[in-house]
């Protein structure tokens, strides 16, 4: 989507403030002990309040309002009365919604309590990749040269991308053009960012798997070697300048 009028700007930055809050509110609401269910249904109560609907459930019939994802599920995880948070794990909630007929889409992962399997490198480096990556957008900027970014700046602090996840455009459909914004410098890419336009950014950073493998489940990706993947993402508008982050709440 590219932006034209006051009132794209109005619809997106409305969408944009309400999945940012409903994750942060997901993320401090978690707790050990938990179900993945009872967090989803929390979210979606949040979603519910500002008049918004869950993004995959409208559009994919996904199994739940949003995904959350542990350990070494790297997304799309279903919630489940059935899967149990623990100490120490790393929990990614990814939330998408649309209201009025425009989207928003962000992403965090965290560590739940005491990071006994040390994965506060890897979430921090998702995180600070992801706030690299985005100073760097602008106009005309190659969609390349931020992949390889993102995949320099992971090697730097000892750790792989994940290449076959991808940020997106978004807008007034959960995805549009660009169709794919990866996490690696593909070559095949010659696109570039414009003005206006809405895209969601997101990090894949893995301890050490390169691909995500879909389950049996036909929704949830995982790594097939055990890797640990953190993912981090925001809503952003492309102007001449940095972009204007759209899902930018408290820091998350």
């Amino acid at each position: 989507m590219s932006i034209n009028t006051q009132a794209e700007l109005d619809g997106i930055q409305q969408i944009g403030y309400i999945v940012g809050l409903a994750l942060k509110e997901m993320i401090a609401f978690t707790k050990a002990g938990m179900n993945t269910r009872e967090i989803d249904e929390y979210g979606n109560s949040i979603l519910a309040h500002h008049g918004a609907v869950s993004a995959p459930l409208k559009d994919y019939k996904f199994p739940g309002y949003t995904c959350i994802s542990i350990n070494d599920e790297v997304c799309h995880g279903i919630p489940s009365e059935n899967k149990i948070i623990k100490e120490g794990d790393l929990v990614n909630i990814d939330v998408s919604a649309e209201l009025n007929g425009y989207y928003g889409d962000n992403g965090c992962s965290f560590v739940v309590g005491q990071d006994i399997n040390h994965l506060s490198p890897l979430v921090d480096a998702s995180r600070e990749i992801l706030n690299l990556a985005v100073k760097r957008i602008k106009h005309n900027t190659r969609i390349n040269e931020i992949g390889d970014l993102i995949q320099k700046e992971a090697r730097k602090r000892g750790f792989q991308v994940i290449k076959n996840l991808c940020g997106h455009g978004i807008g007034r459909k959960l995805h549009e053009s660009p169709r794919e914004i990866p996490n690696y410098k593909d070559h095949y890419n010659r696109g570039r960012f414009k003005k206006n336009m809405v895209i969601a950014l997101e990090t894949f950073i893995s301890t050490k798997a390169q691909y995500a493998h879909q389950t049996d489940d036909n929704w949830t990706m995982k790594t097939n070697d055990g890797s640990f993947v953190a993912q981090h993402e925001h809503t952003l508008i492309v102007t001449e300048n940095e972009p204007i982050i759209l899902t930018a709440i408290n820091g998350i």
